[in-house]
């Protein structure tokens, strides 16, 4: 057989047929679905009257719109309850496994299928959200969808689309201190850019993403679609089949080394071809801020903001936007601007690993006066674990708000917003105007570890400064 990488090789594997559109018709091993975007497929199928094909290939969750202080129900937003009690409804009628509150596994959509063994290498995974990259982590083709196509994959359990060219992005070397995945995907986005994966899948390779544990290849998987790439993955090994052993809908038995042994050998050949090949070294990356409108307008936490007349001529447009809406200047440093709120969850970044190395910043010391500073588990397990080790009361022992399952402020479709022009550190995906509930409400995205030396400084500060002489 032909040397081919893992992108091939799943996509291969799932297609059912070529389309005359030049689409591929592809089969979705695991769809995933919330409250936002399935009330109107759901009634696209009653319209039809339309089964959904394969009830055991869809697991639901609610995520997006409930609050994070209370679970009362009926929830306080008259619609935000609405679009609850529709998932619930719906899922019901259809025999729909559905983790809702008062299951033991709710949270965010793409938290709890990793939790769960759901997600597993070689699959094909859709939801819809734009996000679903997250769970490419795991050596699969994972992507969002929009509301007519997650009707179609309830229909068919496929679904039409168009195969990306790969680009294989190498980091190599060891991490500096301090240093987390979510500035290795930042870092990408700034070297090529909002736009430059349009048109590709991305596989993360090298030293420094092998060197990763399963939640930091998922935060950089989550960000793929801020890099303009539609689906990010890395290819399984050891570390991806020594999470999945013993979850949930893990295999068992002689059908886990059976499972194990294939999931291995989804992983791109030796001397696989990819459409582009970029390099990147781990030893230039430090921890990173974002200053702008967009992810990839970010910076070193140590640098200054860019001149205008240094950035490049098509993208000036959107820097000037940028300083106006952020109300910075050219040439001050990024450190030191001062913060309203600082905000620890989102699917990037609301598991044990980022909940810990956050704890590690805000043990002994003490949120600014004035900054409300939240943490947001992204799952009950999440939760769970979390106030296992006692760091529940590490945050709140600090003055942070230790609040419940959910996707809160990373999008604001819930009671968590922005208030006026307020300046949020952020450790979610986006910092787009409007993205945190505010039109005039200010993002910068970071590590969890960033926002929470944030919060204690009261303003952007350097983690490093901050961990203790032993953290990595």
């Amino acid at each position: 057989m032909a040397a081919a990488n893992l992108f091939d090789k799943v996509w291969d594997a799932h297609t059912v047929a070529e389309l005359a559109t030049g689409e591929t018709q592809l089969f979705i091993g695991l769809h995933l679905i919330h409250e936002v975007t399935s009330p109107q497929a759901f009634q696209m199928l009653a319209e039809r009257d339309l089964p959904v094909a394969y009830p055991a290939l869809t697991v639901a969750t609610v995520d997006h719109i409930v609050p994070t202080d209370s679970r009362q129900r009926p929830l306080a937003d008259e619609m935000a309850e609405q679009m609850l009690a529709e998932l619930e409804r719906n899922t019901a009628a259809h025999g729909i496994r559905f983790h809702g509150l008062d299951s033991d596994y709710q949270g965010i959509v793409h938290v709890i299928g990793p939790e769960l063994g759901l997600t597993q290498p070689g699959m094909t995974i859709a939801c819809g959200d734009s996000h679903t990259s997250t769970h490419g982590a795991f050596g699969t083709i994972a992507f969002g969808i929009g509301t007519s196509q997650v009707r179609d994959v309830l229909a068919t359990q496929t679904l039409a689309a168009t195969k990306p060219k790969v680009r294989r992005i190498t980091v190599s070397g060891p991490l500096g201190r301090g240093v987390y995945a979510k500035d290795i995907i930042l870092s990408i986005i700034a070297t090529l850019g909002v736009k430059g994966g349009i048109g590709y899948a991305y596989e993360y390779a090298g030293d420094t993403i092998a060197a990763l544990d399963m939640e930091g290849r998922m935060s950089i998987c989550n960000m793929s679609i801020e890099g303009g790439a539609r689906v990010g993955y890395v290819n399984p090994d050891q570390t991806t089949v020594d999470y999945l052993q013993g979850r949930p809908h893990a295999p068992t038995g002689a059908a886990w080394d059976e499972a194990a042994e294939r999931w291995l050998g989804y992983a791109s050949d030796s001397d696989a071809s990819f459409d582009d090949e970029v390099a990147l070294s781990a030893a230039d990356i430090e921890p990173v801020v974002t200053w702008g409108i967009n992810p990839g307008q970010s910076l070193a936490v140590g640098d200054r903001l860019p001149r205008l007349r240094g950035v490049a001529e098509e993208e000036r447009d959107t820097a000037s936007a940028a300083y106006r809406h952020m109300r910075l200047q050219e040439n001050d440093p990024i450190a030191g601007t001062a913060i309203d709120v600082a905000f620890i969850g989102s699917c990037t970044n609301s598991r044990i690993g980022d909940l810990r190395e956050a704890a590690r910043v805000a043990r002994g010391n003490r949120v600014a006066r004035g900054v409300r500073a939240l943490v947001v588990p992204g799952s009950k397990e999440v939760t769970a674990q979390a106030q296992d080790e006692g760091l529940d009361a590490v945050f709140r022992d600090a003055g942070f708000e230790w609040r419940e399952p959910g996707c809160s402020m990373c999008l604001a479709m819930n009671p968590d917003k922005l208030e006026g022009a307020q300046v949020s550190a952020s450790s979610s995906n986006r910092n787009f105007i409007g993205r945190q509930g505010s039109p005039t409400g200010r993002t910068l995205l970071m590590s969890p570890a960033m926002v929470a030396a944030a919060a204690i400084n009261g303003a952007v500060a350097d983690v490093r400064d901050m961990l203790p002489a032993e953290a990595g």
